[in-house]
Formats: structure tokens, sequence, C-alpha cells
């Protein structure tokens, strides 16, 4: 495979030089002259697209995009000069932070390492709205990259950038290969044809079947790409994947037909018009084809539980741009097993009434894995079966966050109360984070405006996803009356550990039981902005839970909540040490 070689000056394909400084005296002077500078933290998804910026995986592009290539690309997925480039990479910071024009500014990490030298160029407004639907086709706040970029910043910056030194990565750096040291590798196998997989997931061996027939369709090279950037919360994390990889192209593939190479991109699940990027990047990388699977890219369900993308939407883009890109889709369709034969097929050449095996990513997680149940050979390898079994406690055992929703009076609290104690007795650890007490705490000083609660709900959400994802239960009860913040929240925990609950109580109810006198107050002008009065509050479109606090009691209502958990696997069943008789004889009662 090669070992990662230090950082050098990368020639992109038909872009400009990206100026990456060499040797350790020249990077000690700039980095003295750069710590002179003003200088900003980028976002984590900014760092990541410095990175490919630099090393010249977005060539033609050189550096974030300014309002002209900005402009085309929205409108016609190209840049100024007519090059195609179907998604924005930009960098977005708040107007107040925004430098002078002609001004040099220092690009750092967020541990305030130092990245880059930005010399301000450019400074244009950034409409969120606009993006969602040309790039993402929607303005559903569902989409996790449009519920993000509530948080992203007024105006993007563009100009020339110096990389004083490109971000770090201490994991598998043998196989954090940039594109030119992709591209000798690949020029050094004497195959004309390189054929990329993108992938955000483990292999299965439906995997493995399509790019090994992708390979014998060009006979050539296999580019296993995996992204170990930002994909998409509530995947399975970077570190479990690449150890499936390791083990598939270690010990199923011929070892001069496959090369394994990280790629740490900011992926925006944007459907069709990211399968074309990725096949562009690929281009980069020194592949000719792409293998363009069912759902590329795709984010999941809107808020109307529909997919955002068509299934083989991805596929058609693609096509129609082949020619002029210069990379070949290899479109698959569904792919499922015929036990009776012992092969995979794909769905719509299946012989009638034959007899076929599937089973769903859902499936995978909370049958298989959450379970403690071995996945069968014909679906993964035995490898891939013990790494994944090994990195993945039993449901009843991973993070959720319960997410009570709802006017100030409609019941979260006290709802949020009961269902503590009831998932207690189920065995579970359960941390509370109630509106009013973070406030006092991690909150305090910060005021009812909407950029004030919409940053007091982001940082419960930050919490939250921290507990989750080192499998703790956390019980979020806060007004959040944002829609598009409550889905910024969910993109953080993740869809699948993220149980929505509406308190859906009438405001004329929330106002009878406000023994604080806050509702009347806002009536009469004391208070302003007051959620209900003259603020909106915004429901949720599909919750998953909706609750009644006037027909029903709070422990009723914890109890639907926990019947709910119980279903999903989150929490076992209570042992009945005495079958039902107790509870039986109580009702006689």
């Amino acid at each position: 495979m090669g070992t990662k070689k230090e950082a050098q000056l990368i020639t992109p394909c038909g872009g400009s030089l990206v100026n990456l400084i060499r040797g350790a005296e020249e990077t000690t002077q700039w980095k003295e002259y750069a710590n002179r500078l003003p200088s900003i933290q980028i976002s984590e998804r900014s760092r990541y697209d410095l990175e490919l910026l630099a090393t010249g995986a977005f060539s033609p592009l050189d550096r974030f995009m300014g309002s002209a290539d900005y402009e085309r690309c929205l409108a016609e997925m190209r840049l100024e000069n007519g090059q195609i480039f179907p998604i924005p990479v930009t960098l977005p910071v708040s107007k107040d932070d925004a430098p002078a024009l002609d001004s040099e500014l220092a690009l750092r990490d967020a541990r305030n390492n130092l990245l880059a030298i930005l010399t301000v160029r450019e400074i244009y407004p950034f409409d969120l709205m606009e993006y969602g639907q040309r790039v993402l086709g929607t303005t559903d706040d569902r989409h996790p990259l449009l519920a993000e970029m509530h948080r992203w910043g007024e105006v993007n910056l563009s100009g020339e950038l110096r990389m004083i030194e490109l971000p770090r990565n201490h994991d598998f750096r043998e196989y954090r290969l940039t594109p030119a040291e992709v591209r000798e590798y690949l020029t050094a196998t004497g195959h004309d044809n390189v054929v990329a997989f993108q992938t955000r997931n483990p292999l299965h061996r439906v995997h493995e079947e399509l790019t090994k027939r992708a390979l014998e369709e060009i006979d050539g090279v296999l580019l296993l790409h995996p992204v170990v950037g930002l994909t998409k919360q509530g995947d399975v994390d970077r570190f479990t994947r690449v150890r499936t990889y390791q083990a598939l192209a270690s010990s199923y593939y011929e070892p001069d037909r496959i090369l394994l190479a990280l790629i740490p991109l900011a992926m925006r699940m944007a459907g069709p018009r990211e399968a074309l990027w990725h096949a562009l990047i690929r281009r980069n990388y020194g592949a000719n084809h792409l293998i363009v699977g069912r759902d590329h890219a795709s984010p999941g369900l809107d808020s109307s539980g529909e997919p955002f993308y068509g299934p083989y939407d991805a596929q058609e883009l693609v096509e129609s741009h082949e020619e002029e890109l210069g990379v070949k889709a290899v479109p698959f369709r569904e792919l499922v097993f015929l036990p009776d034969e012992n092969r995979y097929e794909e769905a719509d050449k299946i012989p009638a009434g034959a007899r076929t095996l599937s089973i769903s990513g859902t499936q995978v997680r909370r049958d298989y894995l959450g379970n403690g149940k071995a996945l069968p050979e014909w679906f993964t390898r035995p490898e891939v079966a013990t790494i994944l079994s090994e990195s993945f406690p039993p449901r009843h055992k991973q993070g959720i966050a319960v997410w009570f929703t709802g006017l100030s009076g409609s019941g979260k609290s006290t709802t949020a109360d009961v269902l503590t104690i009831l998932l207690q007795e189920h065995g579970r650890q359960i941390t509370v984070l109630d509106g009013d007490v973070v406030r006092t705490h991690l909150s305090k000083g910060l005021g009812f405006s909407k950029e004030d609660r919409d940053t007091n709900i982001r940082r419960i959400g930050y919490v939250a996803s921290l507990i989750v994802r080192h499998g703790g239960v956390v019980i979020c009860a806060a007004v959040s009356p944002y829609r598009s913040t409550r889905n910024d929240v969910r993109g953080m925990v993740g869809d699948g550990r993220f149980v929505e609950v509406f308190v859906d109580t009438p405001l004329s109810v929330c106002e009878s039981r406000d023994i604080k006198g806050l509702y009347a107050k806002a009536r009469r002008g004391e208070i302003k902005d007051f959620t209900g009065i003259d603020d909106p509050y915004e429901p949720p479109e599909n919750p998953e839970l909706v609750i009644d606090t006037v027909q029903c009691d709070s422990e009723q209502n914890a109890k639907i909540i926990v019947e709910h958990l119980l279903a999903e696997g989150f929490i076992r069943p209570l042992p009945q040490a005495n079958g039902n008789g107790i509870g039986d004889r109580k009702e006689e009662k």
C-alpha cells in the first residue's frame, strides 16, 4: 500500500497550485508572521475542506469559492469559467467577525493549531434558503446539512490561501494518501482503468459483490476510498469502519487490484449533486469510473417521512455528465441474496418465484448487533462480523436522547421527572438536562433573544450528543421553540438515537398552570419575546411521539414513552417475578 509521505506541493489536475510551505525554517518564519495576524477558528467542516483544497482533491478549485464561482455553482453546477463543480465549498463566518477586504487572516482549527493564511479578497452574503433549494433541493430542516447551516454565519470569505501546515491526522496514517500519492500508486499498477468506491458504511458481502463486479467490468483497479471526515451522525465510527476495510482488502481481493485510501471529506448528504461531486473528486485521485449505487449520499427521510431523493437520481445525474467529466458511472441496482443459488443478484433480475434474503441497515443495528446476534455469513464476512460485534453494545446499553419540547407550562419537566424514575426502574442510568437548570449553570448570562435561545438549545444538544455517544440515556426538557434548531440537535445526536416528544398542551392550559405569572407579565408587555405570546412556537412536523397532558397525567404519558423505548429495544422488559397476579389483584380492588 505504501506509506504516507510528508506534505508536499501538489499540482492539481487542471488546477492552480495551492501554496503549501515546505521546510522547517520557512515554516517557522511563516508561523511567526501568522501569529501576528488576526485569526479565526474555522469549523470542523471547513477544516476538512481546507485540507482537500490544499492537496488538489477539489481541483480545479484552489480556494474557498468567491461570489462568481458560488453563484454559478448554485445555478448551473459550474464554476465561473464553465468547469463542472456541483457543490459549493465556502468559508462562512459571522458578519460581525468578517475582516476588512485585502487584509490577511490566520486560519486555525478548533485546537488553535495554525493551518493557513487567507488574504481576504471577497466578503459576500450567504442565503441559507437559496442554498437549500438549489443545492439540496429542499428547505426542510430535517436535512442534516440544512439544519447545521443555521449556525454557519451570514457571509462567506474568499481569497488566496497560503498553507502553513496540513491539518494533523494521527489515525491510520499509512492510508491517508493525497491525490498525487494515489495517482502515483495507480499509475504503477499498469492498468488503464480505475473504479472508485465511495462509502461511509462498513462493507458487507453485497458491497464486496458490486465492487468485484465493477472490477470485472472495467478490467482494472479498485480504489476503495471511504470517507473519514464528516458523515451522518449515527454512522458507524471511522475507527471501526477502517478496521473492516483492512480486513476485507487484505483477505478477499487480489492485492494488485485494490488500493485502500482514506479521504477526509466533509459530506453534504446532497444526493445527486453530491454523487457528481464524488466523481469529480475521484477523477483528481486518478479514477475514471465511479460506482454509484442506490440512494447515493442520501440523508434519509424528510419531515413527512419521505426520502429526500429518488433511489436512482444520483446515477442518472452522473451518467448525464460522464463524458464531460471523464468519469464513467458504474451503476448498480439493489442487490439481494438468492440462498438456493448462493449468489447475489440485482433485484429487477430475480427469476419469478425465487427465494431471496436481505437485511436492512436498521435490522443490522437493531436485530443483530443490538441483540448480540451473529450476522449471517451470506450477509457479511466473519472478520467484519467480529469487528462490528466487538464495537457495538447491545441495544439496551446504547445511548438515547429523549427530547421534550412544548410551551412553558405544558408539562415537560413533570413528565420528564416521572420518566426518569421509570427508566431507572428498567436499569438505565439517566442524565436530566432541564431547560431552567441548564440556564442556571451551562447557559448563565444568556438572554431570550432568538440567537441566545438557539445557543442555549445547541449547548444542551451538544452535551446530550456526548452522553448518547458514550452509551448514556439523557432526558432533555426545554421549550426549544424553533424547529430548525431542534433538527440541528437531532443531527448532532443522530436520527436513530433522538426521540422527539412533543408535549402538545394548548396555550390556554399552559397559562392556567403558570404559578410564576410569566404569561400574565408577557401579556402586559412586562416580558418581551415570550414564546406563545409575542414570539412563535414551531411545533414538530414529524415527532416520534406526541403526548397530551390534558387528557393524560404525567405517569400515563411517561408510560407511553417507556413503551416506545421498549419497542425500540433501548430498555428491556421488567421481569415478572409473580406473573401478572399482583397487578391484577390491585386492579380488582
